[in-house]
């Protein structure tokens, strides 16, 4: 995600008037098949129509890998990019301006696969030039509480029959520091549906002043460290670890990370609890059916492991499109968002090892200004071996993964991380620090190369071992062999989030039988 906080907000009119949510009648919402349960993916992000990264692409995968269990329908807020994506938009509902959140509308969208996506219409919040969080140029909207809260009420309004779509949620799955408020509006409106809360990534928390509790209607209760509080601030992110009903993040080695003061970001305290009281899962992503490298309809030419010439008719594509000598050795590979946490400036730091044993290194991806500069004039630099687009499109990315030989990783911390999942099935092998979800899919040695500290002699080793096995091809062959084999599907992933839904409701159901 492209911002880590929402601290720079303009100043904004107060209610001095302490905010007291209305009581809600009990809803007694059933399925008409009793199998399958209406869940509503509440997302700032979908790759179908706006992404900045990883999330995204979940948002687009997971809905639909469950569609077969569960009537699961998704609701986005409409910026410029949703309403201008030609497909049509019909208005559903409307929902009132609440504390300092303007009215909305809501539309609905339904997909060519039969997804149906709900949109949040609000102009004035949405439709703007930029990325769903941040500004044309990089800055993040001064408004981005508001804009977030909106879409977090609104989905809670339809949690609570109030949107008129003809269509009300029995469970709600909100995503990262955006959607934090969904489980909090809940409670504070006295409601028992469900809301499961998935934090993809925990650096980014969503810090706002205190004194926008009034705009937002968050209750003074509210204001305290057991709940959103967070050092004199109040977190987005903390408010939907609070008070949903579970919490889970995107890999099981993430999930234990986080507990931990080095990646906690000083919320470790309050997800040890979590976990201790058994809130708190890991459940890995998982990529979907379009990544076999034999029928991806993007490369120049599909292959697999029984025949290689099209990932050499890929390579010779990504060196022509990146201004690359023709070469026999190595290809390097960077397809990432261009931050900080994804290690970059460790990758500069060892690209003379790369060049000298006569390899080359192809970047795709776009982020943050000071590193996409850095990396242009390293490509000006080192004409013909390094190879810079700033920018982003799947077709080019998908043959950096197919024409590559070995994909660079270096993040910080990774909570799941997709790309590697995708180079393994093109047979480029990852080379990643040890951590996260990294962690969790490569084989150290196997499939890719691991390294432990997020410091260049610790990479370098890495990248050395990836040369030296690059120089035996029979063992090289044999590691992309299995590289391609390895199985990160989406289906199987979606069987602890229906188990975890399922037992959810069911303790709805419980409850509600014994009250």
């Amino acid at each position: 995600m492209s911002t880590a906080a929402v601290n720079a907000q303009a100043p904004l009119a107060l209610n001095p008037q302490p905010i007291h949510l209305p009581a809600r009648p009990q809803l007694t919402v059933s399925s008409v098949q009793e199998h399958k349960k209406k869940i509503l993916y509440v997302t700032p992000e979908m790759s179908d129509l706006v992404k900045t990264g990883g999330l995204g692409e979940v948002s687009a995968a997971l809905p639909r890998a469950l569609l077969d269990r569960h009537d699961v329908r998704v609701l986005v807020p409409g910026y410029r990019q949703v309403m201008q994506a030609d497909l049509p938009i019909r208005v559903v509902g409307r929902i009132d301006a609440y504390a300092g959140l303007p009215e909305c509308r809501l539309g609905r969208l339904d997909m060519p696969d039969g997804l149906i996506i709900y949109v949040v219409i609000c102009p004035e919040l949405y439709e703007r030039e930029g990325t769903p969080y941040c500004d044309s140029h990089g800055h993040d909207f001064g408004d981005n509480a508001t804009r977030f809260a909106r879409l977090s009420l609104a989905a809670v309004e339809m949690a609570a029959g109030n949107a008129s779509v003809g269509w009300i949620p029995e469970l709600l799955h909100a995503h990262d520091w955006p959607t934090g408020l969904v489980p909090a509006y809940l409670r504070w409106r006295g409601m028992d549906t469900p809301c499961v809360f998935t934090i993809h990534n925990l650096g980014y928390q969503g810090l706002i002043g205190m004194d926008q509790r009034g705009h937002l209607g968050i209750p003074e209760s509210a204001c305290h460290m057991e709940e959103m509080e967070f050092y004199g601030h109040l977190s987005l992110l903390k408010a939907g670890m609070a008070y949903a009903d579970h919490i889970t993040t995107v890999s099981a080695n993430y999930a234990r990370e986080i507990t931990t003061p080095e990646f906690g970001y000083g919320m470790e305290g309050f997800l040890r609890m979590k976990a201790d009281q058994g809130l708190l899962t890991g459940i890995r992503n998982g990529i979907d059916d379009s990544w076999e490298s034999l029928y991806d309809p993007h490369l120049v030419r599909p292959f697999d492991l029984h025949d290689w010439a099209g990932k050499a008719e890929n390579a010779a594509y990504v060196r022509e499109l990146l201004g690359l000598e023709p070469s026999e050795g190595p290809l390097f590979a960077v397809v990432s968002r261009l931050v900080y946490q994804k290690g970059l400036d460790l990758t500069l730091g060892i690209v003379d090892t790369i060049l000298e044993a006569g390899g080359q290194l192809a970047v795709i991806g776009q982020g943050e200004p000071w590193i996409e500069d850095e990396l242009r004039r390293f490509a000006e630099t080192h004409p013909g071996k390094v190879g810079v687009m700033v920018g982003f499109n799947d077709r080019d990315a998908r043959r950096i993964y197919a024409g590559s030989d070995f994909l660079l990783m270096p993040s910080r911390y990774e909570p799941c991380g997709l790309s590697q999942m995708y180079a393994l099935r093109y047979a480029s092998l990852p080379i990643a620090r040890h951590t996260g979800g990294l962690a969790d899919t490569i084989e150290d040695g196997v499939t890719g190369f691991l390294f432990e500290d997020a410091d260049v002699p610790s990479y370098r080793q890495a990248v050395q071992r990836a040369l030296d096995v690059y120089r035996h091809p029979d063992l090289f062959n044999a590691m992309r062999c299995r590289a391609m084999t390895t199985e990160f599907f989406w289906h199987q992933s979606i069987e602890p989030y229906d188990q975890l839904f399922r037992s959810l409701l069911t303790q709805v159901q419980v409850m509600g039988s014994t009250a």
